[in-house]
């Protein structure tokens, strides 16, 4: 308790290991919250957790709570799929998608990952895993990260093909992306306008967070 109350004056550092995939993990109280962080971004709660829960309320949490299928494409410390299950009070599967198997470690000891019940968690590289399911989803949230960098194959035609196979009609993907550069932002575009726009609606939540972008679309 005192440290979750003196981390509204200073953050204090519990916990910190090296990460062959994100460098650093750190897991830090912060304004009363625990957190995970790399080296240079946040990864689970705080600011993550504000990002794609706008994201969530963009789609409607009513709606979401009708689903039957969710895939998570990048775990992390779960704060996502935390929102799905506490806020939302989601009831129906949850699979989620992690290559790092020391973030699952720590978000299995300090975030609680593992009591949720209607959760799967799967170590595998997202590529793989969408290449190789069989399973279709009613939501695809994708928040791929290593650090700051974000996977070239997130963005490559034959991965948004893939994703659009594996989503049921009227569902949604979620995108969570980082604008840094201009070729960040050349690389949103052409996300964005990979969408055949007679079957898909998209849309872009932007500065959220200042740095981030959502992406949005609907079948």
């Amino acid at each position: 308790m005192f440290k979750k109350l003196f981390s509204y004056i200073i953050p204090l550092n519990i916990f910190k290991q090296k990460s062959t995939i994100s460098q650093t993990l750190e897991v830090t109280w912060t304004d009363g919250e625990l957190v995970l962080d790399s080296k240079n971004t946040n990864y689970s709660y705080g600011s993550l957790q504000r990002i794609l829960r706008k994201g969530l309320k963009f789609i409607g949490f009513e709606r979401i709570q009708t689903m039957d299928k969710i895939l998570v494409l990048g775990v992390a410390g779960g704060s996502v799929i935390k929102t799905l299950v506490d806020e939302i009070h989601f009831e129906g599967k949850i699979t989620g998608v992690e290559i790092d198997k020391a973030i699952i470690e720590i978000a299995n000891e300090y975030f609680h990952l593992d009591q949720i019940q209607n959760l799967e968690i799967i170590i595998d590289d997202a590529f793989e895993f969408v290449l190789k399911t069989k399973e279709k989803y009613d939501l695809i949230i994708i928040d791929v990260f290593q650090d700051v960098r974000m996977p070239n194959f997130l963005f490559e035609k034959f991965f948004i093909d893939r994703i659009c196979f594996l989503l049921n009609s009227k569902g949604f993907i979620l995108f969570n992306t980082m604008v840094l550069n201009d070729k960040q932002k050349q690389l949103n575009l052409d996300f964005f306008n990979a969408f055949d726009a007679t079957k898909y609606t998209v849309t872009k939540l932007r500065k959220i967070e200042e740095l981030n972008e959502l992406i949005i679309i609907e079948s």
